[in-house]
């Protein structure tokens, strides 16, 4: 059954719900309390959209997450409704949120059954490039050779390109090799897949990203990156027995842990929707305005792979009319 296109408002709608729950919380120093308040709002609004779906990027294992858990079902669909997967961060960016800092976001990626990897919570190294650089890229490659093809393919000069990169211990050699090359860096503290998403976007002046992040956020961010045209690839990055467990969990042998995942590993297929909305202000997106009279406003943006399209959407929202949310905002206060 092909992925009906009307399914991607029925995704900002859920990233709206989470992103107004979790926005309450902006600098109140409460990251676990945004966190759980966008996963409460997320879930809420599945139980409207009419699939079925199975969490396979979520909060956590079975029982080690209240909602939204790996392998959790969920979705108001009927047996003639499509089965979907999704991968979902209901705050990337828990800190930003907690400290009132910009570029969090609350994202999904949906596709057919069996098209997103199930990725182990553990690291992976990644590299991320928009469409006039993708095909061009190889992670098994030295940075050098990386920063001189992306600069080629996007017609500038070295010293033009800018790299983003984690601002992390474990990323100090990198960011050495990166200035001994000559690029630009831009450094970012939190916000794994909105960093890879700039990456598709001109305006944004992000050329590629390098590092080590999230495994999940890097089947999210691939999602969005396949929609646009662009390209992901990642390895695997285990560092303890316990992760290496969680990999042995999901099925997954030695050959698969240090094999390269490309952009169809990660997401398979074109029919692969992906949907985020803005928290706080960011590059990409506005975060949400409180307006008074029990109003406010967000900025979201969806993307459907098969056609390449790439829709805004500004939604203003009356809280005390969605039912929703006016149970949210009373759990979290």
């Amino acid at each position: 059954m092909a992925m009906d296109r009307n399914l991607a408002m029925s995704m900002v709608r859920i990233t709206e719900i989470a992103s107004l729950a979790s926005a309450k919380y902006m600098g109140r120093g409460d990251k676990i309390g945004a966190d759980q308040a966008a996963v409460d709002g997320m879930r809420s609004a599945f139980d409207l959209a009419n699939v079925r779906a199975t969490v396979v990027i979520g909060e956590g294992e079975k029982d080690k997450a209240p909602m939204l858990y790996i392998g959790e079902e969920i979705g108001g669909g009927s047996e003639d409704d499509l089965e979907v997967d999704i991968a979902v961060d209901p705050l990337d960016g828990t800190t930003l949120v907690a400290k009132g800092l910009p570029n969090a976001i609350a994202v999904m990626a949906v596709a057919p059954r069996g098209c997103l990897l199930h990725a182990p919570d553990t690291y992976m190294k990644k590299i991320a490039v928009g469409p006039k650089a993708a095909g061009k890229v190889d992670i098994e490659a030295s940075i050098e050779d990386n920063i001189k093809a992306v600069a080629k393919a996007l017609d500038k000069e070295i010293s033009d390109l800018t790299v983003i990169i984690q601002d992390r211990p474990r990323h100090y050699d990198m960011i050495k090799e990166i200035r001994r090359v000559g690029a630009r860096i831009k450094l970012f503290g939190e916000g794994d897949v909105a960093a890879a998403i700039a990456t598709g976007f001109e305006d944004t002046g992000v050329d590629m990203l390098l590092g080590i992040g999230g495994a999940p956020e890097g089947v999210i961010a691939a999602a969005a990156l396949k929609c646009m045209g662009g390209d992901l690839q990642g390895i695997l990055n285990v560092r303890s027995d316990e992760e290496m467990e969680r990999c042995k969990d999901l099925g997954l042998s030695k050959e698969d842990i240090d094999k390269v995942l490309r952009l169809d590993d990660l997401c398979k297929g074109e029919e692969a929707f992906f949907a985020a909305t803005g928290i706080s202000d960011g590059e990409l997106l506005k975060g949400v305005v409180y307006s008074g009279n029990n109003s406010a406003k967000t900025h979201s943006i969806v993307m459907r792979a098969k056609t390449g399209t790439i829709r805004y959407v500004e939604a203003s929202h009356k809280l005390d009319k969605n039912q929703i949310l006016v149970d949210l905002m009373k759990k979290h206060r």
